[in-house]
């Protein structure tokens, strides 16, 4: 029986990129993934749905060609669905087979199965029994079904979808309820708004997106009203029916009729696969420390089983933390270098705290915006909704937070990213030279504004 250095459960974007930085370091690794390698990310989330986004990106340019003087007859404009979907499908597959590919190049060993673990050295999978030196866990989360009268017949019937089974809709629907204002419920809401699908967006609590700054927030909400897409917040859905959601707003029970629902309202940890270990839990998931250690010393957690920051990238960066400490290199993580986006219409990217977390610390701080209407690049592109909010320290340049709404705000985010990271200032960034034109001087120009005044507005 061969005993690895580690053995990583979960081949998600936390797992195998774990697993292949372990190789890269020297170390003898073993993957156990239960589905397709990628996990959700590649494989049911990230990736598929840009996909999708970008099909309707595309048909959203088509439908306003006039305004780049470009003539085309708006009544043969017609998306595909079935060709989308074959897209998203081939994209996906073109990116796990390339992980696939990468896994044996460095001479990973992958066990395909579920993972079931019965010590901190031990791991059962099918009827093979693998042991290692260290465990990393990266199982990963899954959709949380809350107890709604109706939901379950509801999800058997096909008229309520997760975020997974919604990917494969046969067609357009002509509407779409959507049960949670968060970050994937605003981001299937784009999406099929873009395709003419009637959008409503159900959420509990006083507003959609509640992590984002309120100005971005304010800024957007108007943004998704000239989609039509309709947010009724406050609402506590009670019952799902054949065909309709009823929900109770201000004390009154209401109705609302629908082709299907998408339930989105968050995600839970999975962890009945190393339940006899008695990890140390937290209310988000796992415990862990900066090297993404457990309770027990051996045993690693990383991703979204931590339940602090469910995204991909996270997870991808505390998996090269935690193998990294195992090879003995000093190496940490940190949860407040993590950025987050909303990829919709435009873009929101952040990273660092909003004005009202700034305000709750009474840390001194000093705002500056700078609109994209005033941007060269943004006015030839035809982007001009949007804008760039920096918030700093005054007495030192700290960047406290950093707010975007564009086009491209995941990547104008970046530089940013690693101010904050380098410990830059904010002077650094303003001091820089941007390409002209380019919509990253709207980020020069906010820095700018920070210190003095901007050059262009």
């Amino acid at each position: 029986m061969d005993n690895y250095d580690i053995l990583i459960l979960g081949g998600g974007p936390g797992g195998y990129v774990a697993a292949i930085k372990g190789a890269q370091l020297g170390l003898k690794i073993a993957l156990i993934e239960k589905d397709a390698i990628g996990g959700v990310c590649l494989n049911e989330g990230c990736i598929p749905t840009k996909t999708l986004l970008k099909s309707a990106k595309v048909y959203r340019l088509m439908k306003h060609s006039k305004d780049y003087g470009i003539s085309v007859d708006s009544a043969s404009i017609k998306p595909n669905w079935d060709v989308i979907l074959q897209r998203k499908s081939s994209v996906v597959k073109r990116l796990t087979s390339g992980v696939q590919g990468l896994l044996k190049k460095n001479g990973v060993t992958v066990f395909q199965g579920y993972g079931e673990v019965i010590n901190n050295t031990t791991v059962k999978v099918n009827s093979e029994t693998i042991t290692a030196k260290n465990i990393v866990l990266a199982t990963g989360a899954s959709p949380i079904i809350p107890p709604i009268p109706g939901l379950k017949e509801g999800i058997e019937n096909q008229f309520v979808y997760s975020s997974k089974t919604l990917l494969n809709y046969p067609k357009i629907p002509n509407s779409l309820t959507i049960i949670g204002g968060g970050v994937i419920g605003i981001e299937f809401a784009t999406l099929f708004s873009s395709f003419g699908t009637k959008v409503t967006i159900l959420e509990r609590l006083e507003q959609i997106l509640m992590p984002i700054d309120d100005d971005i927030r304010n800024a957007y909400l108007k943004l998704l009203a000239k989609e039509s897409i309709e947010i009724i917040t406050k609402a506590n859905v009670t019952k799902i029916n054949e065909a309709s959601v009823t929900y109770e707003l201000n004390g009154q029970s209401k109705n609302i009729d629908s082709e299907i629902v998408l339930l989105s309202v968050g995600m839970k940890p999975n962890i009945d696969s190393f339940k006899q270990l008695n990890l140390s839990m937290n209310k988000q998931g796992i415990q862990v420390n900066e090297q993404m250690q457990t309770s027990i010393p051996n045993v690693y957690a990383i991703g979204d089983i931590t339940g602090k920051m469910m995204l991909a990238h996270a997870a991808s960066a505390e998996g090269i933390v935690a193998v990294e400490t195992i090879a003995g290199k000093k190496s940490k993580f940190s949860f407040d270098s993590v950025p987050s986006a909303v990829y919709g219409f435009p873009e929101i990217a952040w990273i660092g705290l909003t004005e009202k977390e700034v305000k709750e610390k009474k840390t001194d701080y000093k705002v500056s915006q700078f609109p994209l209407l005033a941007n060269g690049r943004s006015l030839a592109e035809g982007d001009t909704d949007g804008f760039v909010k920096i918030i700093v320290n005054p007495k030192n340049g700290e960047i406290l937070g950093a707010h975007i709404l564009a086009a491209n705000a995941t990547d104008l985010l970046a530089e940013t990213v690693l101010a904050r990271d380098s410990e830059a200032t904010i002077a650094d960034i303003a001091n820089s030279i941007h390409l002209h034109p380019s919509v990253s001087e709207a980020v020069m120009e906010a820095a700018i504004g920070a210190l003095l005044k901007p050059i262009h507005m």
